[in-house]
């Protein structure tokens, strides 16, 4: 069963794709609605890392954090703005994904 601090860990990482997107749409923070949903996203995923963090290793937790945002960042890109996903890209992105689940095997926590 997962732990508050995985729940809110995930969520965190969740957090940063949608803070990603709003910061491109704010165009430089000149569209002032999206540049508050960038501050209201980036603030939660921060406080929600920090949440996991009294529980969780700092360096799990931000490999994980990082990891997941990477994935869902990219993921996203390709939704919203049409960004291209070469095979690559997925190949990279696969490698994230191998590295975070090796490291939780491999006793990261």
């Amino acid at each position: 069963m997962l732990s508050l601090a995985w729940i809110c860990l995930i969520a965190a990482g969740l957090l940063e794709p949608c803070w990603a997107i709003s910061l491109k749409r704010s165009e430089r923070f000149r569209n002032i609605r999206w540049g508050i949903a960038t501050v209201v996203f980036l603030t939660g995923s921060l406080y929600l890392l920090s949440y996991s963090m009294i529980t969780l290793p700092a360096g799990t937790a931000y490999a994980v954090w990082t990891g997941v945002g990477a994935v869902g960042t990219l993921a996203a890109g390709a939704l919203v703005f049409r960004e291209k996903a070469t095979s690559v890209k997925i190949f990279f992105v696969l490698l994230i994904i191998a590295g975070i689940v090796g490291f939780q095997i491999t006793g990261g926590v």
